[in-house]
């Protein structure tokens, strides 16, 4: 047997669930998966897998086999990258958790120059609004805004996202443009963001000078998936507080207009997390210094005047 394609074979099918689709993934007929995890169960005297005809799912002890088969082949790899090729070239998977708005609006449409750099990486890009357990899901890092909660992870602060408050022309027609924060109070309604963590509601809050509300505001409906929310705003369900590359695309079609240019709120600090655990391997290292770079050159965050301009929107009147 060969118990290193054996263990790759079987962590396939963890990450796939199916033999069918792990098949496919490592470019091998499904008898020869199905026959290395065989010989695998059969040299380690256990049973990894529970087998069913549809899904397949991992025993305890296949639970516990899995970590340590994926520590220990990251570190193979790590191992013969660093023999083979510079660690200006390295190697294997990345999986990657990201917020939403920053993926689609920030992350993603950078990676082409990510993968321009290090094409021989495959990231997996996990998407949602979603704290995840980065430790329990074998999440590599995760890029993350606000206040950290975790305290035994290691962060790099990255950059920083500003909010603006903004509504659809629609709503706007119907409950008019608001002028003070008070406004808002006493004749808006917004949409409500909620933490996926906690439940909890998310207040607005601006600040000009030395004045500042946190405002607790009526809302028709909220979620806590930022490109739901993004959709509500769009919908003219309510004013929505937003991240600005967001918001900036719809901002300068009219599809959205921005509210109270002249208030502002405290801008979101981004983190990228990982476990102390976590082998810092150079792929993930190279992530984290990219992902740094995209943030402290600007290239997304931070506008130039003619597009800082176009942020303000059109003036829309009661």
């Amino acid at each position: 047997m060969d118990q290193i394609a054996a263990m790759r074979a079987f962590v396939r099918v963890v990450e796939a669930g199916t033999f069918t689709r792990a098949a496919d993934l490592l470019d091998m007929p499904k008898p020869t998966v199905t026959k290395l995890i065989q010989q695998l169960e059969a040299h380690l005297r256990t049973k990894l897998l529970n087998r069913t005809t549809r899904r397949v799912g991992v025993t305890p002890d296949g639970a516990a086999y899995y970590e340590r088969a994926l520590a220990l082949l990251s570190d193979l790899d790590e191992l013969d990258g660093s023999m083979t090729r510079s660690q200006a070239s390295p190697t294997g998977r990345l999986r990657v958790d990201v917020p939403s708005s920053l993926a689609l609006f920030g992350i993603i449409p950078a990676l082409p120059d990510f993968f321009a750099r290090y094409p021989e990486i495959t990231l997996d890009l996990g998407v949602s609004d979603r704290p995840v357990d980065l430790v329990a899901e074998n999440v590599d890092c995760a890029i993350r805004g606000g206040d950290l909660v975790d305290p035994s992870l290691i962060a790099r602060r990255i950059g920083e996202v500003r909010l603006m408050l903004c509504a659809s022309p629609a709503y706007l027609a119907t409950y008019g443009m608001p002028r003070d924060p008070r406004d808002l109070e006493e004749s808006h309604r917004v949409i409500g963001y909620f933490s996926a963590r906690t439940g909890r509601r998310v207040a607005f809050d601006v600040v000009r000078g030395d004045e500042s509300y946190e405002l607790d505001l009526p809302y028709a409906v909220a979620t806590n998936d930022s490109t739901a929310y993004l959709s509500a705003a769009l919908a003219g369900l309510g004013i929505a507080q937003a991240i600005e590359p967001m918001v900036l695309k719809y901002l300068d079609a009219g599809s959205l207009v921005r509210i109270l240019p002249e208030w502002s709120s405290a801008p979101i600090v981004l983190h990228v997390v990982y476990s102390p655990n976590r082998h810092l391997s150079s792929r993930l290292r190279v992530f984290v210094d990219w992902v740094a770079e995209i943030f402290s050159t600007s290239r997304i965050y931070r506008w130039p005047a003619p597009a800082l301009e176009l942020l303000r929107g059109p003036n829309v009147s009661a």
